[in-house]
């Protein structure tokens, strides 16, 4: 949590903390094996993330991180791989401002899930046959500013 973003608010600290992480689903196919690890040419991947946040109870917050990756080849652009998850943290948000509260739970929550996002996403591939596929690192940030860009011209 960036210290320049969160001030004091009436004199108490704010507070962010990981209590739990949890797979709420995962799923991995590879519909066309054993054929596709006979298949010839350069693979293509592609990604889509997801995220979204709900509030508990108390100071609780979950936020949920969705990827799903595909990869693909071949002439008839066969699925090689689908991999989905939804990977959940239960944060504990104390003395966050509602406006710094949304960055918080949309940056530095995630950015403390993905890596363990990645790993299984990882892990999951090596069990299904293949190499271990390792998402690209990802900047919440850049992405959070994106999507307030977004908002502002559409709306």
């Amino acid at each position: 949590m960036s210290a320049q973003r969160l001030k004091k608010t009436d004199g108490e600290t704010p507070y962010l903390r990981l209590q739990k992480l949890y797979v709420k689903d995962l799923s991995f196919e590879n519909p066309h094996a054993p054929d596709i690890f006979q298949e010839t040419g350069k693979p293509e991947m592609e990604v889509h993330l997801g995220l979204k946040n709900k509030k508990l109870e108390g100071d609780y917050w979950e936020v949920s991180l969705t990827i799903t990756a595909t990869m693909k080849a071949g002439e008839n652009d066969k699925t090689i791989f689908l991999a989905e998850i939804e990977h959940c943290g239960v944060f504990v948000v104390k003395n966050i401002p509602e406006q710094q509260r949304e960055v918080v739970l949309a940056v530095d929550a995630p950015t403390m899930m993905f890596p363990f996002t990645r790993q299984i996403i990882s892990q999951a591939t090596v069990d299904g046959g293949f190499a271990p596929f390792l998402l690209e690192p990802v900047n919440f940030a850049y992405l959070f500013q994106n999507a307030r860009k977004e908002e502002t011209t559409s709306g």
